[in-house]
């Protein structure tokens, strides 16, 4: 009997786990309509989501509704702006809600979410994009009984959200990334204590000046709420601003204009300790041992309406008098801190707030630092009065602060400027309102970065005036290179508050500039983490200025300029280059030309001038003029030389891409030799064509011209002399060195080999003097390390002799025509004998026509 029963036990609990498992697949149909419905019929935007399902055992025995990927897209005026985003949303609700009629709301228990973008727009008219919904409290009863979600919310809770408040109006911008929060209370009383925990990290930006970045936050709170007033307020609360602790007393309530925020706030204690805590994560370390003298408190409240034109009044107080701290394990400490800070609103009106910076200062060693700002008018036209002035060394702030640095800092920083400005004026470049004035110097600065690379600065000096920061000194050395610099600086402000170009004018000049030093590197390899590719190289789009240039040496890559000058002038993430000139390669080189990294793959246009180089060293270092002509070692002597060239870069080292450059090539060889042994094309050439010794060809004063494109060089056809023989040679080849050139001799026929010479040899010197020189064709094809030679030379002794039958007939055939004149001549004289008796009866004869004849001629003419 036990056996049956647990048997039957046994089947019933499979099958309520299989229906369990089946209900999901029965009711999901179900429920993605009614959260379609309820969507469409409360509001007017784009939405979408991915699937919805239903799941029983993740709340057991209560339901899950899981929605993924749920977009809301608003419509106009912010058509195509994303106002919500869920990576997914879960929905927990009683069971028994699964069987409820169509007409009959879902009641909705608990809410979790992850991956979440809440994104609040006020465009300039103050209209924001979170005003979706279609319905408003006036609805009929009918629709009101027809809503089919209802909220008895117990728990909820958001992972990783980030939200967006953008206010185009007042220019702010504010983000909370990283945005956890949970929350724990029963919302079907209306009445209730909200248990909650938050974390998050807070940007700020307020017409383009950044007030806060990344900023963590946490704040775990009993909030007392009042659903019926709209009302929350703080009880049990713990608050942490990086590591600075607050408590907060009074309650903010939502009403139609807006809300009411009655709020006070404080440090619980009063320790410089929490000044501590309020450096940025960034940079902080642990404050476990930290031994401070002195005070610090953050105080203050907010009180009024946050409307669409009023915000409320506040009054943040942040001070310090003479405090100390030091960290366990650092020889330094920071003594004679004094802090006193304000910032207040007294009016309501957000633009009436100021920042009063009365004094900040300390010491450390015998260096002491002051510093003063004050900033009103802060959202219409930000005004700013600051002073800096003191000295610090910099060695000290890594003895006094642990600095995460691998190598620490050292140098003297000496600072004596004020400096009173308004936004407006540095937006539009109104010098006259702007009052600089003082210096700043640096010396003796020693930095090195995480790939071991140092910069040492002996000196620099700034100096400020109202329309610029002159550079009056900067010399320093990194790596191999040494640097001079001065110059000026215009618009700084507008390049630090408003993003606008840095402009500037500088003059350059060095011993020894190393490319390499200036590069960007990837990040080494370690035990744990492979290696970082070098970054793409980008010419900042902010920076405007020219840059002349000159250096006794410059390395780059695996090339020794000498005597290098020119201009670079940069704007528009575009490189100019102008006059740059150097000694190289026992010549000189010429170069204008631009580099740009606007577009994705970075591009050059140049134009080269080779005045005198040498042709060995020239085409043995340059990869570029390796590919156009590789005649490295074969040729020796200088050229001359003309090279525009154009094409993309490798956006890592700015080289260029040889398979995508195109140009042309204008040349002239000086006082060259031939080293014939050294090329395997001129060696099949001679084994083919054996007249000539390819080692006497005389390149002097050739000029050559060539094209190149898609990685092939167009040579145009060029007259070589060869002792009396004339060559003419043309074609192509590739980068990848295949080739297909021709060859056009004009050789004598002396030097067509023992046949033709056998021909030569039977005639006369004056009739082998009227021999035509005979053409030969030569085609090169294959590649420069494996050339097929072929040439028609077979055809040249055909021509010769057909050349020498022409001859010969044409002789014989005048020897021919000689005899025949003699033969008739010899006829002649024999009649002469016979013929004289009867010369005197002829003349009598001839006259008595003659006469005849001119009567008939003067009768016919007259007529």
């Amino acid at each position: 009997m036990l056996k049956k029963i647990l048997k039957i036990a046994a089947i019933v609990l499979v099958v309520i786990v299989a229906a369990l498992f089946a209900i999901p697949y029965f009711f999901k149909d179900q429920i993605k309509a009614k959260i379609a419905e309820a969507i469409n019929e409360s509001v007017d935007a784009k939405v979408s989501f991915a699937d919805a399902d239903l799941s029983l055992f993740k709340n057991f025995p209560n339901a899950t509704v899981g929605i993924e990927k749920l977009v809301i897209i608003n419509k106009a005026p912010f058509e195509g702006d994303t106002l919500v985003s869920l990576g997914e949303l879960n929905l927990k609700m009683s069971i028994k809600e699964l069987f409820k009629g169509k007409e009959e709301p879902l009641s909705i228990q608990g809410i979790s979410s992850t991956n979440g973008l809440i994104n609040i727009i006020f465009n300039k008219d103050g209209v924001g994009n979170f005003d979706i919904a279609l319905k408003d409290k006036n609805e009929t009863k009918k629709d009101e009984a027809s809503k089919p979600l209802s909220l008895k919310i117990q728990n909820y809770k958001i992972e990783n959200f980030t939200f967006r408040y953008i206010d185009q109006g007042s220019k702010i911008k504010m983000v909370i990334d990283s945005l956890n929060h949970e929350g724990t209370g029963d919302f079907t009383n209306s009445k209730l204590d909200l248990t909650t925990k938050s974390t998050a990290k807070v940007s700020l930006d307020m017409d383009k000046v950044n007030y806060m970045k990344n900023v963590k936050l946490t704040l775990d709170a009993v909030l007392g709420i009042d659903l019926e007033q709209s009302k929350y307020t703080f009880k049990e609360n713990k608050a942490l601003i990086n590591q600075l602790p607050l408590e907060f007393d009074g309650f903010i309530q939502m009403v139609d204009a807006g809300q009411i925020y009655d709020l006070k706030f404080k440090t619980p204690t009063s320790s410089f300790t929490n000044f501590l805590g309020l450096i940025p994560s960034a940079y902080a370390s642990s404050l476990d041992g930290v031994k401070t003298t002195g005070d610090f408190t953050v105080a203050g409240f907010a009180k009024g309406q946050l409307t669409d034109t009023t915000v409320p009044k506040f009054n943040i107080a942040i001070a310090s008098n003479n405090a100390s701290f030091q960290y366990p394990n650092l020889p330094k400490s920071v003594q004679n801190i004094v802090i006193d800070t304000k910032i207040i609103n007294e009016t309501g009106i957000l633009n009436d707030t100021y920042v009063n910076l009365d004094k900040l200062s300390f010491r450390i060693d015998q260096d002491i630092f002051n510093a003063k700002a004050n900033i009103k008018n802060i959202t219409v036209n930000p005004i700013v009065d600051a002073a800096l002035k003191g000295t610090i060394n910099l060695a000290n702030l890594s003895k006094a602060y642990p600095i995460k640095m691998d190598k620490p800092l050292a140098g003297i920083l000496k600072a004596d400027v004020t400096t009173n400005f308004d936004m407006a004026s540095v937006e539009k470049s109104q010098y006259q309102n702007i009052k600089n004035a003082g210096t700043m110097s640096l010396s003796g600065f020693k930095y090195t970065d995480e790939n071991n690379k140092a910069m040492n600065i002996s000196t620099a000096l700034v100096e400020f005036n109202p329309s610029t920061i002159n550079l009056k000194k900067f010399d320093a050395t990194t790596g191999k290179s040494d640097l001079s610099i001065n110059g000026v600086l215009e618009n700084f402000y507008g390049f630090m508050f408003k993003k606008q170009e840095l402009r500037g004018n500088f003059n350059m000049s060095s011993n020894q500039l190393a490319v390499d030093d200036f590069m960007t590197a990837g990040e080494p390899a370690t035990e744990k983490t492979a290696a970082k590719p070098t970054e793409a190289m980008k010419i900042p789009a902010f920076l405007n200025c020219t840059l002349n240039a000159k250096a006794t040496t410059v390395l780059y890559d695996n090339l020794k300029l000498k005597d290098v000058s020119g201009r670079l002038i940069v704007k528009d993430e575009k490189a100019t280059l102008e006059n740059f000139k150097t000694s190289i390669f026992g010549g000189t080189i010429g170069l204008t030309g631009t580099v740009s990294t606007k577009t994705k793959v970075p591009t050059f246009d140049m134009n080269l001038g080779f005045n005198q180089v040498d042709i060995a060293q020239t085409f043995t270092q340059l990869d570029m003029m390796k590919k156009i002509a590789p005649i490295a070692g074969i040729i020796n002597g200088k050229l001359n030389s003309t090279i525009k060239l154009n094409g993309n870069l490798d956006s890592k080292e700015l080289t260029p891409d040889l398979s995508s450059i195109s140009g042309d090539l204008l040349g002239q060889l000086l006082s060259t030799t031939i080293n014939s042994k050294n090329s395997t094309v001129l060696s099949a050439l001679t084994s083919n064509i054996k007249f000539i010794d390819m080692n006497k060809i005389n390149l002097n004063d050739i000029k050559a011209a060539l094209t190149f494109e898609n990685g092939k060089v167009n040579v145009k056809p060029f007259d070589i002399k060869y002792q009396d023989i004339k060559i003419t040679v043309g074609g192509t080849h590739g980068f990848d060195q295949t080739m297909n050139y021709n060859l056009k001799l004009d050789v004598p026929a002396k030097y067509l080999g023992s046949e033709a010479n056998a021909f030569i040899s039977k005639m006369s010197p004056a009739d082998a003097a009227k021999l035509q020189n005979i053409p030969i064709n030569a085609m090169i094809t294959g590649n420069f390390s494996n050339p097929k030679i072929s040439t028609d030379m077979k055809s040249a002794v055909t021509s010769l002799a057909s050349q020498v039958a022409n001859q010969q007939k044409e002789k014989l055939t005048q020897k021919g025509t000689s005899a025949l004149n003699d033969l008739i001549n010899k006829n002649t004289k024999a009649k002469d004998t016979t013929q004289a008796a009867k010369t005197e009866k002829e003349q009598k004869t001839q006259e008595v026509t003659k006469k005849a004849s001119d009567l008939l001629n003067g009768l016919f003419k007259k007529k």
